[in-house]
């Protein structure tokens, strides 16, 4: 989607994702070495009662969607941040979920003309509807890049 496609109100769908453990797994390996993360068999005596992913996994799944619904052959650039982020619900090894993305604010900087600034709420769920992510970001647009590569 082009940075013009994007209005106040939006609701972009994505998904479903099915997570695997090996998947689980090899990210905690690489990157969140907790023992809930990487240990199938002591994860199953923890408090989650089995295997979950890191949190920044979903992050990486949602940004996955995001990209290859929303952003790819965008003018998108960069994000200053997050607002919020939540995990209300662990994910778990065979969950499938799904992105939703509302557009919460879309505008042109009142300093820089030539950037555009979208500010959005993703939340996934998985396929019992539990919310396994809640998060607000904000995504940067070169429009000067646009008029360049011809993408507006």
């Amino acid at each position: 989607m082009k940075f013009a496609d994007f209005y106040p109100g939006q609701v972009i769908h994505a998904g479903p994702y099915r997570v695997g453990e090996d998947e689980i797994i090899s990210f905690a390996r690489a990157y969140d070495r907790q023992w809930f993360h990487t240990d199938a068999q002591a994860a199953a005596e923890g408090p989650f009662g089995g295997l979950i992913a890191s949190g920044w996994h979903t992050c990486a799944i949602a940004m996955s969607l995001v990209s290859d619904t929303a952003l790819h052959q965008s003018e998108s650039y960069a994000s200053p941040g997050i607002e919020q982020i939540h995990w209300p619900h662990p994910v778990r090894p065979g969950d499938e979920l799904s992105l939703t993305a509302t557009i919460l604010d879309v505008r042109r900087s009142a300093t820089k003309p030539d950037l555009g600034i979208l500010r959005w709420h993703w939340q996934l769920h998985n396929q019992n509807a539990a919310e396994v992510l809640d998060l607000v970001a904000t995504s940067l647009f070169d429009m000067k890049q646009a008029k360049r590569l011809h993408l507006q």
